[in-house]
């Protein structure tokens, strides 16, 4: 590793020998292993080379209906093949990657297309009905679709496969270009896009290949979306970059996501922990033959400590990691050290090899082991900044320092705790509660799969500590939660009052609760 000045201000800890752009990283792997398999989507399945063929072609339809360097496209395409192509034909051409959830509906999809100023979007037919019109979205004036065209003004992108020759020679742009836009989510008022260079995108590929010792052997469950910086850079880019195999889930149900598990002999997952939960608890979990899978990346919320056993006890040759990052640092930030999950399940792990993680008061001045403050977190993987929104970006870093907006602490071993949000933290009459606190020791009662603590305004006291918590088959009992917490955390930080949820708790596309929801609810 050496130190390096870039975006300006920064001098950071990087990769000397480091692929140089996100599709260096697929050509890497496509000349070592052309025949290799490098995705599997339910019956189908796609070489290096047939990838390289396919996308070669979209690119050269792009190109053929204007699309060149630089410009931006939006992907709204939900966890298919289709999703891997034109991701890889739009870094052939050098053009800007623009995924968007399949959840975001028509105004959400019409701002973000004007923000970034795309000139096209590459749609599932299906989803048509959310896509902007011209009044909306002045600039974007392609529209191709996967599958059927869904009306006049579209083109299909199988006409792209018959009749173009493939673009054999890939854009030659700088490691610092723009590679991708991912646009943040569960916050109030627009969302912001995150500009993800290839030198982040090479970085962050790099840091899990070291950390999770992955290889071309490995063969990664792509089972959170696509569109969203985990699927994206923890499934898609790292698999690429070390010549392994996507194995594309279109929709995680325990049942099907088990099936697939032993059948496609999955040695690689990154989920968040309710999915676990969720495996654990399919009668089928049991039997089935998951002795491939060997690493089980896991963040967005804590893993309960009874489901860390029990996977063990099921899986011993499973080592489970905790992952710390966010759409700003590329994914990762921080990662547990094979095997030390078990004794340190409070943790999200230490700090990635070219990563530095501060831990700074209000004043901006850096705290001592053991004290709470605000996480701020700089590396080659932090993106320089926001799409066309300079103000954002000056008040969210500081010399290449990005604000988390996490609370946390770091221990005198260097193993990191990550409390809460800043905005979620419970001031109840001068306490201060951190809901992961309290949210661990809800998960701790038995039968509770899911727990979200938020704060309830108080006259007296400010706030006040309240639980939403789904357990399917517990019958509520509030007096008995409360017990057991009683035992497990100070008084006041006991929840107050307490809804059972019939149903799963809200989550965004990353897998986060929306806390937001239930405050309001």
């Amino acid at each position: 590793m050496r130190q390096e000045a870039l975006f300006g201000d920064r001098v950071v800890s990087c990769f000397a020998g480091r692929p140089q752009s996100f599709h260096a990283m697929f050509e890497r792997s496509l000349a070592a292993r052309p025949q290799a398999e490098a995705m599997v989507c339910g019956d189908e399945r796609w070489t290096y080379a047939q990838c390289d063929a396919i996308s070669g072609r979209i690119a050269a339809g792009l190109r053929e209906q204007g699309v060149a360097a630089g410009d931006r496209v939006v992907m709204f395409i939900d966890n298919r093949a289709e999703f891997v192509f034109v991701l890889l034909a739009l870094q052939r051409l050098g053009a800007v990657a623009v995924p968007v959830g399949v959840r975001e509906q028509r105004p959400g999809l019409a701002y973000i297309s004007r923000q970034c100023g795309a000139v096209a979007i590459v749609a599932v037919s299906s989803l048509a009905e959310r896509i902007p019109d011209p009044s909306e979205a002045p600039v974007l004036g392609l529209r191709v679709s996967v599958g059927a065209p869904p009306g006049p003004g579209w083109l299909a992108m199988d006409t792209f496969l018959a009749d173009n020759a493939p673009v054999q020679e890939p854009h030659q742009g700088v490691e610092t270009d723009v590679s991708v836009i991912l646009y943040t989510s569960g916050t109030t008022g627009h969302p912001k896009g995150a500009m993800l260079t290839h030198l982040n995108i090479a970085h962050s590929a790099m840091h899990y290949e070291a950390c999770m010792t992955l290889g071309p052997q490995d063969r990664s469950a792509l089972a959170v979306p696509a569109s969203h910086v985990t699927g994206l850079i923890a499934v898609i880019a790292s698999m690429q970059h070390v010549g392994g195999t996507i194995v594309i889930v279109p929709e995680f149900k325990a049942d099907s996501f088990i099936a697939l598990l032993q059948a496609e002999r999955v040695t690689h997952t990154l989920m968040v922990p309710a999915m676990y939960n969720l495996c654990l608890r399919h009668p089928g979990f049991a039997d089935a033959d998951l002795g491939a899978w060997r690493v089980g990346g896991y963040g967005g919320a804590p893993m309960p400590m009874a489901t860390i056993e029990a996977l063990a006890q099921r899986l011993p040759g499973l080592t489970l990691l905790n992952a710390y990052g966010a759409t700003e640092t590329t994914s990762p930030t921080t990662m547990m050290p094979m095997g030390d999950t078990p004794t340190h399940a409070d943790s999200v792990g230490v700090e990635l090899p070219a990563a530095r993680v501060l831990i700074m008061d209000e004043q901006g001045v850096e705290l001592p082991h053991g004290e709470v403050g605000e996480l701020w977190i700089a590396g080659p993987m932090v993106v320089p900044g926001y799409w066309d929104n300079a103000e954002t970006t000056a008040a969210s870093f500081t010399a290449g320092y990005w604000h988390s907006g996490d609370l946390g602490w770091i221990d005198e071993q260097g193993y990191v705790r990550v409390n809460d949000r800043k905005k979620d933290m419970i001031n109840r009459g001068g306490f201060k509660i951190y809901s992961i606190e309290v949210e661990n020791a809800l998960m701790a009662f038995p039968g509770i799969l899911e727990a979200a603590v938020v704060a309830r305004p108080c006259p007296v006291l400010g706030e006040r500590v309240h639980a939403v918590v789904h357990g399917p088959g517990v019958t509520p009992d509030d007096a008995a939660l409360k017990k057991h917490c009683a035992l497990r955390l100070a008084d006041y930080k006991v929840p107050e009052t307490i809804t059972w949820s019939a149903t799963a708790l809200p989550r965004n596309a990353n897998g986060k609760v929306m806390k937001r929801l239930l405050r309001e609810g």
